[in-house]
């Protein structure tokens, strides 16, 4: 269990791995996550299932800091020290009608499993990817397969539209009907989207990314506010209406640790 299958760079510092975790596969529904420990006594790193599949899962990850930097250090036929999940609540995964998926970065990775999964239930999906560049943009092959449309947005222009992924959104949003948008991706993005949808009164759901350390709901380190209320994303969440989160205090407290994380890598 838990030994790396594959493994492949599929841009600058991302990283895909096939693991054997057969339990996990099992148990795993869209939009769950799992914790893991790449060394023994390393630090615990929430990564988002991105394929469940034959007795093994995959995950897409982006190396930004120390603990990262060593998972991907690490090999085919490496065992990783452990891998704790599926965790959190699933997607919800039903017929909406028109659903605009918007990925940003290696969120992109996140939402891959949830447009394959409302595709299968018939849902009309629009799918926008953004990146910074060209070389950063990622599963476009795979996304294009479930997606009735896709747009891309490269921050400079070197692939698709320049631009970011509201632009696309708002176009969409002025001339048809969308039933439900999901966004996952940097903060700063699914801010962006929720505000642009909720001028148009659509249902928009978020995955939000707060720094986490158990991933079973003891630690509180991944409380978020929503609709005025504090939530722990790993049991209430990861999923929760993007207009009513807090995302200016959501960023504060994922900055609280920036300058350590840069001193370690």
């Amino acid at each position: 269990m838990n030994t790396i299958i594959e493994k492949k760079e599929i841009a600058p510092k991302i990283f895909r791995y096939k693991i054997e975790s057969n339990y996990i596969c099992r148990n795993y529904k869209p939009g769950e996550f799992v914790i893991v420990v790449p060394k023994e006594n390393g630090e615990r790193i929430p990564l988002t299932i991105f394929n469940c599949e034959d007795g093994f899962i995959e995950i897409i990850f982006q190396v930004v800091g120390y603990s990262t930097k060593v998972l991907s250090e690490m090999g085919v036929g490496d065992k990783i020290e452990a891998i704790l999940g599926p965790l959190g609540l699933p997607a919800e995964i039903e017929y909406f009608g028109k659903v605009v998926c918007v990925g940003g970065g290696v969120g992109t990775a996140v939402i891959y499993p949830e447009i394959k999964s409302l595709k299968e239930k018939k849902n009309e999906i629009y799918t926008i990817i953004g990146a910074r560049t060209k070389e950063l943009v990622i599963l476009e092959e795979e996304i294009k397969k479930f997606s009735d449309k896709l747009f891309i947005t490269t921050d400079d222009g070197s692939y698709g539209e320049k631009g970011v992924v509201t632009e696309p959104l708002k176009r969409i949003l002025e001339n048809e009907k969308v039933d439900r948008v999901i966004a996952i991706g940097p903060i700063i993005m699914m801010k962006k989207v929720s505000e642009l949808t909720k001028k148009y009164n659509v249902k928009t759901i978020v995955s939000l990314n707060p720094i986490m350390v158990d991933g079973t709901g003891m630690c509180g380190a991944c409380r978020v506010e929503v609709d005025n209320k504090t939530y722990f994303a790993c049991v209430n969440g990861p999923e929760f209406d993007g207009h009513k989160v807090n995302f200016d205090l959501l960023m504060k407290r994922n900055l609280q640790f920036q300058d350590l994380e840069k001193l370690k890598i």
